[in-house]
């Protein structure tokens, strides 16, 4: 694939994926992108996922014929992206590898038995000139490693953006950007919403035409719909206005009253209302669904004088990617000693700009007058707010 005259696309298609990092659902696969600079040096970008080998280096070799590349540039160490590099230097044993001092740190760890390589260690806003292609570093450290970087050509007025701008898919399935995009984005990069800022400040510095991402699609037309929608992400601010109910039931007692006040949330007005079961979805989706919306509400049985353990691992996933500015209410259920509320919301102790509703609802065993009525007083608040 021609992304430009000079820049070529050699990265892979991966159906056979079940789970992307171990945890991810990707029902359509994974793309592991890496590209290939042609100009009086050449330089390749990156590798791919170690399955993916001999299909990866047979591509550089198609656009590159005989020739060897001059350098292999990488921006990110984590080992979807780097794990052929010993392959590839046993074929083209005199490139020079090109990195910041902690790519080479993260290197040697991964490969601790490897041919000498020739090397060359960049700074913070380095360039390296092919010809008339002039490459520039930018170093975007916990975005979302410490060692990553991402590169402009100047010439192409491309932005080689790392694990940024990546969403979930292979190339060869044509679905929406934003869903898996926003997914992808809160999963693996939403804790560091501060350096994603600082990179996208920086960016805005420069003239870019197209992004070339390590996953996904590369972008070439509106940009600003991308850009703002990393900005929303980084920034935690919620993306739509609605209500997210979330929910951990045992014999379906909560459940039933989720769904009550979804029923109400509707009566009253709110026009997005959205009901997930933490037991039996998929979870990446319903913390995805969280950042989206502008109020949450967590309703969950007490359970071991705790709370149901979908419920822990959903707020865990939540505080631990830094949730904020967002209303939070809760429905707590429990037979003869309901505590789920105080532990849910204790878990947010630390969490910046959440607001609590006034009104929560307490139910015993399951619904009666008093608890129906204490949702619809939380069903008028929410949709007021």
């Amino acid at each position: 694939m021609k992304i430009t005259e000079d820049i070529k696309y050699v990265g892979v298609n991966d159906h056979e994926i079940d789970l992307f990092e171990g945890q991810y659902i990707v029902p359509n696969g994974m793309a592991y992108n890496s590209y290939v600079i042609t100009d009086e040096k050449t330089a390749v970008m990156d590798t791919v996922d170690i399955r993916f080998e001999q299909q990866w280096l047979s591509n550089i070799e198609n656009v590159l014929g005989d020739k060897a590349p001059d350098y292999l540039i990488i921006q990110h160490m984590e080992p979807d992206h780097s794990a052929n590099i010993r392959n590839f230097i046993e074929k083209y044993p005199e490139t020079v590898i090109v990195g910041n001092a902690k790519t080479f740190v993260f290197m040697d760890q991964f490969f601790p038995v490897m041919p000498k390589t020739n090397r060359l260690t960049v700074k913070d806003r380095d360039s390296l000139s092919l010809g008339k292609h002039n490459l520039t570093f930018v170093f975007a450290p916990m975005v979302h490693w410490p060692e990553v970087m991402v590169t402009y050509d100047s010439t192409d007025k491309v932005l080689f953006s790392a694990d940024g701008f990546g969403k979930f898919g292979a190339l060869d399935i044509e679905e929406d950007w934003d869903c898996e995009a926003r997914r992808y984005y809160i999963g693996i990069v939403g804790k560091y919403g501060v350096q994603v800022q600082k990179l996208l400040k920086e960016a805005s510095a420069l003239d870019i035409q197209i992004i070339c991402p390590l996953h996904g699609p590369i972008l070439k037309e509106n940009l600003g719909h991308y850009l703002g929608k990393y900005d929303t992400w980084s920034s935690y601010r919620p993306e739509n206005e609605g209500v997210l109910i979330a929910f951990a039931s045992i014999y379906g007692h909560t459940k039933k009253a989720a769904e009550l006040l979804a029923k109400k949330l509707e009566e009253n007005g709110c026009k997005k209302v959205v009901v997930a079961d933490l037991a039996r979805e998929d979870m990446a989706e319903c913390v995805e669904d969280a950042f989206r919306y502008d109020r949450l509400v967590l309703a969950s049985v007490t359970y071991n004088g705790d709370i149901f353990p979908f419920m822990r691992t959903f707020i865990h996933a939540l505080v631990e990617r830094n949730f904020q500015n967002r209303t939070v209410a809760f429905i707590e259920n429990g037979t003869w000693a309901p505590g789920a509320k105080k532990v849910m919301q204790g878990m947010f102790e630390k969490s910046k700009n959440i607001a609590f509703t006034e009104n929560s609802v307490t139910i015993r065993s399951d619904l009666n007058e008093e608890s129906e009525n204490a949702i619809e007083a939380l069903a008028k608040e929410l949709c007021q707010k």
